[in-house]
């Protein structure tokens, strides 16, 4: 059995760049802290590559799984009339809510 996943680990993260995409501002404190703990990691998963899996089943969850979701069956409910009893502000029986993208 091949290799499912072959990919090189960078050698050095460039914490600035990984901050400036998950939208973050980072102090220069910071930067140092997480990229010792970045690389910390990544040596982690270069020590867990030395283990012998070549016996070992590919699978996505530890435990089997079954169709987990439930048969879509029509229920009494709440009606529209009582939903909207509370809302601030509703229009053509639907809630109107503040516009949140430009």
């Amino acid at each position: 059995m091949g290799e499912l996943y072959s990919f090189a680990m960078p050698t050095d993260v460039d914490v600035k760049y990984v901050a400036h995409l998950a939208r973050l501002e980072l102090t220069p404190d910071e930067e140092e802290k997480f990229g010792a703990q970045i690389k910390n990691i990544l040596g982690y998963i270069e020590k867990l590559k030395e283990l012998d899996v070549t016996q070992i089943e590919p699978t996505a969850h530890a435990v089997p799984l079954v169709n987990v979701f439930r048969h879509d069956v029509c229920r009494p409910s709440i009606s529209n009339e009582d939903a909207m009893r509370n809302a601030p502000a509703k229009a053509n029986g639907l809630f109107v809510v503040p516009k949140i993208v430009e």
